[in-house]
C-alpha cells in the first residue's frame, strides 16, 4: 500500500520553514489588497456616481457598465491575495508530491485520460474547461496521473446567459497491472437508453462499437451499466470486488458520480477514472495558523484517490 507522508514530519522539515517565511508575504499581500479596495472606492466610486447622474443612457446600460467596472475592480483588489494563495498551495503540494516520489504542477493541460473520458461519454458536454493540480509519477510500479478538471456549459440567452459548472472533479489515469486488448466502460446506470426506454443494444463511441454486458453484483444494476468491445474479456476485467470498491469510493465522496474505463489501446492497458470531488487540494490559505491543518487535509484527499487507483490492480 502507498505510504503517505506524516503531516508533522513535513512541517518539521523544509516545508515548515518555507511556510514560516511565507507568513510575511501573505500579510503583505493582504495589506496591498486592502489598500486597493480603498483606492477603488475613493477613485471609482465618485466616477461611477457622476456617470450615473450625468449620462443620459438607459438604466439597463448603466447597470451593465457598473457591473463590469465592479468585477474588474474586484479582480484587481484580490490579485495579490490570489497570487499569495497560489504560491503557498504550490509549495505545500509540491512537498507532498516529492515525499511520494511524484511531481506536482499547479497549472495543467488536458491529458490523454481526459480526452478519452470525453470521447467515451464519461464526462458531461461542456463549452469550456479548466485544468489544474496535476500529479504524476509512479505508484506501486504503475504509471499514475491525476489532475482536476472544471467543466462549464453556457446556458440561457441574452441577459440570462451564464456559465454553469457541469463537472468538477478528478481525472485519474493509471497503468493496469495486466495486459488487455479490449475496451470496457463503466458508466452511470441509464446513460445510454433507447428511444422507448431500456438500455440500447449497442452504442458507437470513439469510433468503436460497444455492447452492453451483464455483471452479476447485488448493487450493480442500481449503480452502473457496463459497455465493452469484448464481452468475454469484460467479465474477467470487472471483478465484483472492483465494483464494490468503486461504490465505496463514490459513497466516500457523498454519492458523487464515478465512472471508469479499462483501455487496451495503450501498452499493457490502463485505466481512466473520473469522479466528482468538488475543488480539491486547496492548501493555499492566507491564515498561517491553518497551514498544518491544510497540509493534513491535502494528504488525506490525495491519499483517498491514490489508494483508489492503486487498489484497482489488486484484482488480477
Amino acid at each position: 500500500m502507498i505510504e503517505l507522508p506524516q503531516t508533522q514530519s513535513l512541517m518539521a522539515g523544509p516545508l515548515g520553514g518555507w511556510l514560516r517565511e511565507q507568513k510575511a508575504m501573505r500579510s503583505e499581500a493582504q495589506a496591498v489588497a486592502q489598500k486597493r479596495i480603498w483606492t477603488s472606492v475613493l477613485v471609482l466610486g465618485p466616477i461611477v456616481l457622476v456617470a450615473w447622474l450625468a449620462l443620459p443612457v438607459p438604466l439597463q446600460a448603466k447597470l451593465a457598465v457598473t457591473g463590469v467596472v465592479a468585477m474588474l475592480a474586484w479582480a484587481w483588489t484580490r490579485g495579490p491575495v490570489n497570487e499569495a494563495r497560489k504560491s503557498v498551495k504550490s509549495g505545500i503540494n509540491k512537498a507532498i508530491a516529492e515525499s511520494l516520489g511524484l511531481r506536482f504542477t499547479i497549472d495543467s493541460l488536458p491529458g490523454t485520460g481526459f480526452r478519452r473520458a470525453k470521447a467515451l461519454g464519461m464526462l458531461p458536454r461542456h463549452d469550456r474547461a479548466k485544468f489544474e493540480d496535476h500529479w504524476s509519477g509512479e505508484i506501486a510500479g504503475h504509471h499514475f496521473e491525476l489532475h482536476e478538471a472544471k467543466l462549464e456549459e453556457r446556458r440561457g440567452s441574452g441577459k440570462n446567459r451564464r456559465w454553469v459548472t457541469v463537472f468538477q472533479g478528478a481525472i485519474i489515469t493509471m497503468q493496469y497491472g495486466r495486459g488487455i486488448h479490449s475496451r470496457t466502460l463503466l458508466l452511470r446506470e441509464g446513460v445510454h437508453r433507447g428511444f422507448f426506454g431500456g438500455r440500447k443494444d449497442s452504442v458507437k463511441l470513439d469510433g468503436e462499437r460497444f455492447e452492453p454486458v451483464e455483471i452479476v453484483h447485488p448493487d450493480f444494476e442500481d449503480a452502473f451499466d457496463a459497455w465493452t468491445t469484448d464481452p468475454v474479456e469484460a467479465r474477467y476485467l470487472i471483478h465484483p470486488s472492483y465494483v464494490e470498491r468503486l461504490i465505496d469510493i463514490e459513497r466516500s465522496f457523498a454519492g458523487k458520480d464515478i465512472c471508469a474505463l479499462f483501455d487496451g489501446r495503450h501498452e499493457r492497458g490502463d485505466m481512466v477514472i473520473a469522479v466528482r470531488t468538488g475543488n480539491m487540494f486547496e492548501s493555499g490559505q492566507m491564515d498561517a495558523d491553518r497551514d498544518e491543518q491544510m497540509v493534513a487535509r491535502t494528504i488525506e484527499q490525495f491519499g483517498t484517490l491514490a489508494r483508489l487507483a492503486e487498489t484497482m490492480n489488486e484484482f488480477r
